[in-house]
């Protein structure tokens, strides 16, 4: 069971798509916060939202063995309910950690070289944790969940009466 979850193939390939997605989300959030003022926690929720799009075509294509399936409406649903979790534990995860950061520790920062952009090394910090929580959620879901024929599909279509 644990041999067929966590097979070598499965993991490296959503490891890759999963590192695709949190760098689009990195840098979207940071780019958010210094250019429109945003909070933490919303500039984690938009960035998450864009990496949102991002993991799903490439999750679809590339991991799983999904890319095929005649299901893509079907796994869009159950990809955007173990997203909304995923979100959940990053973004409230993040902010959780961060805040735990600033009142135990002080506060670090240091400037990327050969430019003058500053990072919040706590918020960073904060975030890659929160992510890696979020990267073992989705992993187990999307496997189990997302790209498998669980019958949840069917039964909410006739839970919705549709």
């Amino acid at each position: 069971m644990a041999n067929e979850l966590f097979n070598r193939r499965d993991v490296i390939a959503y490891f890759i798509v999963a590192a695709t997605g949190a760098t689009v989300q990195l840098i979207a959030g940071s780019l958010l916060q210094e250019w429109f003022q945003m909070t933490y926690e919303q500039a984690l929720f938009v960035g998450y939202l864009v990496a949102f799009v991002v993991g799903f075509v490439l999750t679809k294509l590339f991991a799983f063995n999904a890319r095929n399936s005649s299901q893509t409406r079907r796994e869009a649903i159950k990809f955007t309910i173990v997203s909304v979790i995923s979100c959940l534990i990053t973004v409230y995860g993040s902010s959780l950690i961060y805040h735990y950061s600033t009142t135990q520790f002080e506060p670090f920062s240091a400037v990327i070289p050969f430019s003058v952009k500053r990072v919040d090394l706590n918020k960073l910090g904060a975030q890659i944790v929160g992510m890696g929580l979020s990267f073992i959620s989705n992993y187990i879901l999307h496997k189990r969940f997302t790209f498998a024929n669980t019958g949840f599909y069917e039964g909410l279509k006739r839970l919705l009466g549709l």
